[in-house]
């Protein structure tokens, strides 16, 4: 024990310095507080100190305050500086990356680590962006990723290395990741020439190769997450190999994620290969401790759907006591939701799992730019129209906001997405009473909405 603690002694260390700084501001605070009010801590040492003080004051009782007022505010002083000094030199060890303030990275810690419990169930492009914005105002935050996919560098590996898909499980990582910007952009990085690496990123081989290196495609992402500091986790739905089918209003069956979202026929339901996948415990597990339950944002029936078709999915949402928020898409997808109305995208969701899954439907009534307008339409895309009264006609309470960014793409905003989202949960944690978030976010809500 003696041997462990003098380490802390030890040169290099940095904390040396600022231990003794604060042992001397407690030494002059003694001395201070001797001539101000008469303290004498340290007996005869103190004692002989102080009548030297007084002498060095010319013998003047007024002096003497002042002395004492002086030396008192410099001991202040040094205590403060030398427990701040030794504080971050500790926290140095533990996030050497990060320079900002104390206060923020205890706020990171304290606040963020009590607020309410969310899982976000989806996958592509849309689902990160919420992520994104969610990092922020929560880290009790888990991720539940479809695994269907089949196209690009993830049907490669997929093909190829006989993996579960990575594409999906990357970006959600890279979405909630903390670490240095580099290594995130390093994580997301497609290579763009090579026979073999062409069009390959390379958190995906990463993750390819920590799933060989760990024999376990959970394990390799549970590593990722910890090389990237994710605020958060990040599950896939199952560790099965998930095939996504569709039968189409003309009665053709479709097979493949991307085959699926392609389709030029309208979509009447879509299926999994095989039927009785296995659920991920751990999913499960988050979805019954939740405080709110989010769907989307991202392609309907092949982002979101996939997700709610493995057993024991829906089983477990419903048996929730959380809030269910479906977050719908933005704009209309060219084959996969032509034509789809607000309503007809919950319907869809509905038609597959249970009339009272979802409580309440989060859509966008912002205008879209005309010139982007004019761009999506030549692509056979529009937006999604909010037909208000026909979702409260489903069951569910509707809100509504501006929550698109327009800059080239029309797309959810992150940060206005994710304060919508945080309302609803916050509101409806209040509202059922759950004590716990009362007193400390009460003033976030107020935060959050101004």
């Amino acid at each position: 024990m003696l041997r462990q603690a003098l380490k802390w002694l030890y040169p290099g260390i940095g904390v040396k310095r600022w231990l003794l700084l604060a042992v001397v501001g407690l030494l002059l605070i003694m001395l201070g507080g001797g001539l101000l009010w008469g303290w004498q801590l340290l007996n005869f040492i103190e004692g002989r100190l102080l009548v030297a003080l007084y002498i060095l004051a010319g013998g003047s009782y007024r002096r003497a305050l002042s002395s004492g007022l002086l030396i008192f505010v410099l001991g202040l002083a040094c205590v403060s500086y030398g427990v701040r000094g030794a504080v971050r030199a500790t926290f140095k060890v533990f996030r050497p990356a990060q320079d900002g303030q104390l206060v923020d990275l205890l706020y990171e810690r304290n606040l963020l680590s009590r607020a309410p419990r969310l899982v976000v169930i989806g996958g592509g492009t849309g689902m990160p962006v919420l992520l994104r914005g969610l990092k922020e105002l929560t880290s009790n935050l888990t991720a539940i990723v479809t695994v269907a996919d089949d196209g690009g560098s993830s049907g490669r590996l997929r093909g190829e290395l006989g993996i579960l898909p990575p594409g999906d499980i990357r970006n959600c990582l890279t979405a909630l990741a903390t670490a240095e910007p580099m290594l995130e952009t390093l994580f997301q990085h497609r290579f763009n020439c090579g026979s073999g690496l062409d069009g390959h990123s390379f958190g995906n081989l990463f993750i390819a190769a920590m799933s060989e290196i760990t024999g376990d495609f959970e394990a390799a992402v549970r590593e990722s997450s910890k090389v990237l500091a994710v605020r958060g986790r990040v599950l896939p739905v199952s560790l099965d190999n998930i095939v996504l089918c569709a039968e189409l209003t003309d009665g053709s069956i479709v097979c493949g994620e991307s085959s699926v979202g392609s389709s030029q026929a309208p979509i009447r339901r879509v299926f999994t290969l095989p039927a009785k996948a296995e659920p991920l415990p751990e999913a499960l597990e988050a979805i019954r401790d939740a405080d709110a339950i989010v769907l989307g944002p991202g392609s309907l029936y092949t982002s979101v759907m996939p997700n709610l078709l493995i057993p024991g999915v829906v089983e477990a949402i419903a048996a929730s006591q959380a809030t269910k928020i479906y977050v719908c898409n933005v704009m209309t997808q060219p084959g996969e939701t032509t034509g789809y109305t607000a309503a007809d995208h919950l319907k869809a969701i509905l038609d597959h799992t249970r009339p009272d899954l979802i409580d309440c439907v989060l859509v966008n009534t912002a205008p879209v730019n005309p010139e982007l307008l004019a761009k999506y339409k030549a692509e056979g895309a529009a937006p999604v129209a909010v037909d208000i009264d026909a979702l409260r006609k489903l069951g569910v309470s509707v809100a509504i906001g501006d929550l698109i960014n327009q800059d080239d793409l029309v797309r959810h905003d992150s940060q206005r997405l994710a304060r919508a989202v945080f309302r609803l949960v916050l509101r409806s944690t209040l509202r059922q009473g759950r004590r716990r978030f009362k007193r400390r976010y009460l003033i976030r809500m107020k935060d959050i909405e101004s």
